[in-house]
């Protein structure tokens, strides 16, 4: 019989790193229909904006490598990246920081350290903190939910405003943008407000804001899925989430009018996004099972006590980067004791 190679294993083995990718795609569709329901057409154009420029980048990186591009390219690393950084920028951000963005993540993140499996940091989070960094104003400037929306755009408005800047006669951004929930509830609690009279606001849905937890509903869905299929452990979400949800009600406890609770941190924002799709990312979060505990722990503390106590109001970001640097020591402390051998042992 005629092998496809000469020695063994003859079975072909399909790309493992191609497969992952795909069902993390899969399993973002639901997040990203929801996004599109209720945010509008800014996020398909900001998704295809940033797939094209995160495949061009990636052509051009292996080139430069004097490497070739199609296996790069179909590995789907990229759109995944591509994909997280797309739904984590506002909706009307301008086109050329979306560029600029894929291009620093693509480029500098991802191949300056050697290509995927190598680079230190989450491509899509470095991006979308430099640009969190650079632009703050625009990197705000998010589009109400539908049910809130007073002034809904259309695909040629959306085209309009991201293309040229070009806004809708008599409106601006300030007209079109509103805080999201994470920023109206730290600016009122610093006014004194409390909680229960935050919460009379039509901004607030049953956990956290109105159209933000449908959103955060599917990405859990698309989580199970990845859990189902074992791209991803248990490890990771459960320690970031459960740590957030111990931290969170320990202080809702102490004071229900100044702290959240608990659930309005787990669905609001980019936590449930973060727990099951950027921490979980294999190339840069721990390996170890006693380590992916640590690690979505400290995950979970950070983004908790930013929210609470820090200048940004989301977080998910900075802490998976912190805990990025992190990773690496996490691993070398957890690393599994090896079969026939004691602890402490010389032999």
């Amino acid at each position: 019989m005629q092998f496809q190679t000469l020695t063994s294993p003859h079975t072909e083995r399909p790309n493992s790193i191609s497969i992952t990718m795909l069902w993390v795609t899969i399993a973002l569709v639901p997040g990203i229909a929801a996004m599109l329901w209720y945010f509008g057409w800014g996020i398909l154009v900001s998704i295809l904006l940033a797939v094209v420029t995160a495949i061009g980048c990636e052509a051009l990186a292996m080139k430069l490598r004097g490497r070739p591009a199609l296996p790069a390219i179909s590995d789907l690393s990229a759109v995944v990246t591509a994909l997280l950084f797309a739904i984590a920028v506002p909706p009307l951000l301008p086109w050329w920081l979306t560029v600029l963005g894929m291009a620093f993540a693509i480029l500098l993140v991802k191949h300056m350290y050697g290509g995927i499996g190598y680079n230190p940091f989450n491509p899509a989070m470095a991006a979308y903190v430099l640009l969190l960094i650079s632009y703050p104003t625009d990197m705000i400037s998010w589009l109400p939910p539908d049910m809130l929306n007073e002034h809904p755009l259309t695909l040629g408005q959306v085209l309009s405003i991201k293309f040229a800047g070009i806004y809708p006669q008599g409106l601006g951004i300030d007209a079109l943008t509103m805080a999201t929930p994470l920023d109206e509830m730290r600016t009122q609690l610093d006014l004194n407000q409390t909680l229960s009279e935050i919460k009379q606001s039509p901004l607030w849905g049953n956990f956290g804001g109105r159209g933000w937890e449908c959103v955060g509903n599917w990405y859990l869905l698309g989580g199970l899925i990845l859990l189902y299929k074992r791209i991803i452990s248990w490890h990771i979400p459960v320690a970031m989430l459960g740590a957030m949800l111990v931290l969170a009600t320990f202080f809702h406890v102490l004071d229900q009018d100044a702290f959240p609770t608990g659930m309005f941190h787990i669905f609001t924002g980019a936590t449930l996004l973060g727990a099951f799709f950027i921490a979980t990312d294999p190339v840069t979060a721990s390996t170890t099972k006693k380590g992916q505990l640590i690690y979505g722990a400290g995950i979970g503390a950070i983004v908790y006590v930013i929210r609470t106590w820090g200048g940004y109001p989301d977080a998910v970001a900075f802490a998976v980067l912190l805990m990025n640097l992190a990773a690496p020591t996490i691993d070398y402390y957890t690393q599994p004791q090896v079969f026939g051998h004691r602890s402490g042992s010389n032999e």
